[in-house]
């Protein structure tokens, strides 16, 4: 802690999103390059994730794991919906809710998009050393489970 401020720690949520920042960096311009904002990507590879789910993935899932409130995941889909990346159904054990997946153009434009991302992630690795990305992999899980409420599970691995 210094005279100045009562900080005795360095800023972690400011750091984590400028490691984000400085990932998406290398993410973003290919994104653009297809027409997706980040959000749209977000939920592109959650649907690509899950793509062998036979009736799709509940739009709540969707919001939790491509991190997108619902207002906002609505206008998403709408829009990927337009563009013939996503199709929108009813669940078929509860017909009140909405199912969503990657139509065949969504996922073929995920394994595109896949490739320039797991390109730019070799190239981490070869920077930073297998050993290094799999402990910062290790501690982001640990620091995830750390801070989420008692009542909450931890999502399923991801591995963007």
């Amino acid at each position: 802690m210094s005279e100045t401020t009562p900080f005795i720690h360095r800023n972690l949520p400011r750091l984590l999103l400028e490691a984000r920042e400085a990932v998406m960096l290398h993410t973003r311009p290919s994104l653009r390059e297809h027409g997706l904002s980040d959000q749209q990507w977000r939920v592109l590879r959650v649907l690509g994730e899950h793509a062998r789910l036979p009736g799709g993935v509940e739009t709540g899932r969707v919001a939790r794991e491509a991190f997108l409130l619902g207002p906002s995941l609505t206008g998403v889909l709408t829009r990927m919906e337009r563009d013939g990346l996503i199709a929108r159904g009813r669940c078929p054990q509860d017909a009140r809710r909405t199912v969503v997946r990657a139509t065949p153009a969504g996922l073929k434009l995920v394994k595109r998009l896949s490739s320039t991302i797991e390109a730019h992630y070799a190239w981490m690795e070869e920077r930073l050393g297998k050993a290094r990305l799999a402990q910062l992999y290790v501690l982001l899980d640990d620091v995830i489970a750390l801070e989420l409420p008692v009542d909450v599970e931890p999502a399923e691995e991801d591995t963007e």
